[in-house]
């Protein structure tokens, strides 16, 4: 993204306002912790809510997201992109979140994934994306925090297993449940359609 000269019609690039912004933040700056609020706000809640699935725990976690992104933003040191980062932030708090409610109890059993017989994909190609959101927020908690970092997220199996404490095959089969969990109810508005 970039924002144009109006004089000169170029492009500056917008991590130097970014910078900018961190750095003032940084300093105690409340105009610009509300900039950068309103500037990521409506990237992490859609995040936040994926993970727990309701709407009241969601704006819990960003206002927990937002206190810990604030106090740590002198960590951010630049590399790579600050949404990611902050991304990060908002993720680990809701994975945090759903600990405390002890909603992530997975069992760790040593079980091979079974094999879907049909791709997902070419299911959810019929339904629009708020549907699709909705189901993805209606899956059972251990399923949609795997789902979520895996496949939004893009967390590998083994980054998963460490950060959630489970194995990796324990991963890789609430993701397979996830999206058979998935496939069902799909099938299911079809046919109700």
């Amino acid at each position: 993204m970039c924002i144009r000269n109006l004089a000169s019609g170029d492009c500056t690039v917008t991590v130097n306002l970014e910078h900018e912004l961190i750095d003032r933040c940084i300093k105690g700056d409340r105009m610009a912790q509300k900039a950068l609020y309103d500037r990521l706000a409506s990237r992490m809640f859609p995040v936040c809510i994926r993970y727990v699935g309701e709407r009241n725990a969601a704006e819990d976690i960003m206002q927990e997201g937002f206190v810990t992104l604030f106090t740590r933003l002198e960590t951010f040191k630049g590399d790579g992109s600050f949404e990611g980062w902050a991304r990060k932030i908002f993720v680990n708090t809701a994975l945090m979140y759903l600990r405390k409610k002890d909603a992530l109890k997975m069992s760790d059993e040593l079980e091979t994934a079974r094999n879907l017989s049909t791709d997902i994909s070419s299911q959810m190609d019929n339904i629009g994306y708020k549907e699709l959101m909705k189901l993805i927020t209606s899956l059972p908690t251990g399923f949609r925090t795997v789902f979520n970092m895996y496949v939004i997220e893009g967390y590998s199996h083994k980054e998963i297993a460490d950060m959630l404490n489970i194995s990796e095959t324990t991963s890789r089969t609430q993701l397979s449940r996830a999206r058979v969990w998935l496939q069902n109810k799909i099938k299911e508005m079809k046919k109700d359609a």
